[in-house]
């Protein structure tokens, strides 16, 4: 693979951990007790992807794998909240998927215009502002922020076009690719002369234009690693038409139509689903033949009982090359948009062990306090805006026997139930 494209990388994700909460006290004069005041820490920075059309590959991350975003400020006296840690912004091609490393399943696919954050950053720590009641007015503690989000994650670039190249090394990909559009790939008579996928826009008519990419040459064997085309190949995956380019003159003393058919082995070895994607077929370099009709109408023939639309061409002649463009605009009319990718990772539910003891706490009457590390972690762990996390929240709380302690120890239904950032009417 050229050292100039890379379309995979492997980078950890480290969100901003939030400030801590300030122990701080009112202090004026003539003001006597003036009671706590200690503000809340900052949230920590996100890690936030964003799609940058200037960028074509993921060479960026081939050599700087961990990005760390600020963490958030401490809190202050006079109830002064710390700041908020900025957030690191990370630029991907467009269609990049970001996937988990350890399940590899995706997360995102960076297909739009929206910004995706990656990791959270941690809440910042309430100062002691929080913790004073009738019955405890001088609180001297607060709580430090939490942690941000840490993950690893896999970029995987997947070429956004509408129209794949495909076929055996040095049959005219790159030269059709050049004469039907704007694009400069490299052109030379030898194997593998495209050492990375092209991309190219052809425009039709007035308002009428799609991409093309060129794919490097696949061989027999490239489903299974062989060659430099099986790389590549997941760059056509969200293709929705295939032109599939075989050189008819057979000018490496290689047979016509067991390229294609090798070729389309080779597609549905990879998957079946883009084996069965609509695609063209094109005799190229019919030049080449002079007067010699007959292996252009045997491998016409064999690709037409397949069920397959057929094409002459010679890409280096631009003779045909314009009516296949426009045969291929007609057809995407036809079809349905590129391919975008649903996530299908779902977070691993968080094995809490609430075996340990939490305290609780009665300070004054209709207001309770309940604390200990499990429950702080499953705070943090818990998404309370969903309904699903709710009731997991719930039902963990329950099965911990934390509601029954309560009733045990006389709590109603209306009183205040204070867990770290969360608080809550009870009812039974």
């Amino acid at each position: 693979m050229a050292t100039s494209f890379v379309d995979k990388a492997t980078i950890k994700v480290i969100a901003g951990k939030g400030g801590n909460g300030a122990v701080a006290f009112h202090r004026e004069k003539y003001v006597a007790a003036g009671g706590p005041d200690g503000g809340d820490g900052g949230r920590g920075g996100d890690i936030i992807a964003v799609v940058d059309d200037h960028m074509s590959t993921l060479m960026d991350f081939r050599y700087k794998r961990k990005y760390v975003a600020a963490n958030g400020q401490d809190g202050q006296g006079r109830r002064c909240s710390g700041r908020d840690g900025e957030s690191l912004t990370i630029k991907v091609p467009r269609g990049t998927l970001i996937r988990d490393k350890e399940t590899g399943l995706i997360i995102h696919d960076m297909s739009d215009n929206q910004p995706f954050v990656i990791a959270k950053g941690g809440r910042g720590g309430w100062g002691n502002q929080h913790f004073a009641t009738p019955t405890r007015q001088v609180p001297r503690f607060a709580k430090p922020g939490l942690p941000g989000e840490e993950r690893e994650i896999i970029l995987e670039l997947k070429l956004l076009a509408d129209v794949g190249l495909v076929g055996f090394p040095n049959v005219g990909k790159s030269t059709l690719l050049s004469v039907v559009s704007k694009a400069h790939p490299k052109i030379a008579n030898y194997h593998f002369t495209t050492l990375f996928p092209n991309l190219g826009v052809c425009y039709v008519t007035e308002g009428v234009s799609f991409v093309m990419a060129d794919i490097p040459g696949i061989i027999e064997g490239a489903s299974e690693g062989a060659g430099l085309g099986h790389d590549f190949l997941r760059h056509i995956d969200r293709c929705r038409l295939l032109i599939h380019l075989v050189d008819v003159a057979g000018s490496e003393g290689r047979d016509p139509i067991e390229d294609f058919d090798t070729i389309n082995k080779e597609l549905e070895d990879y998957s079946a689903e883009l084996a069965s994607r609509p695609q063209i077929v094109v005799a190229n370099k019919c030049d080449l033949l002079g007067d010699d009709r007959e292996p252009i109408e045997r491998f016409k023939a064999h690709v037409e009982s397949l069920g397959y639309t057929f094409f002459e061409m010679s890409a280096v002649a631009h003779q045909g090359t314009r009516e296949l463009v426009k045969h291929a605009a007609g057809l995407l009319d036809t079809l349905p948009p590129v391919i975008h990718y649903e996530a299908n990772y779902v977070p691993p539910v968080p094995t809490i062990d609430t075996s340990a003891e939490l305290t609780i706490e009665n300070p004054e009457e209709g207001y309770w306090i309940v604390e200990g590390p499990w429950l702080e972690k499953l705070l943090d762990s818990t998404n309370l805006s969903d309904v699903d996390g709710r009731v997991y929240f719930d039902r963990v709380l329950r099965e911990a026997g934390v509601f029954d302690r309560l009733e045990a120890m006389g709590i109603e239904d209306g009183d205040t139930v204070a867990m770290y950032y969360l608080q809550f009417e009870y009812q039974s």
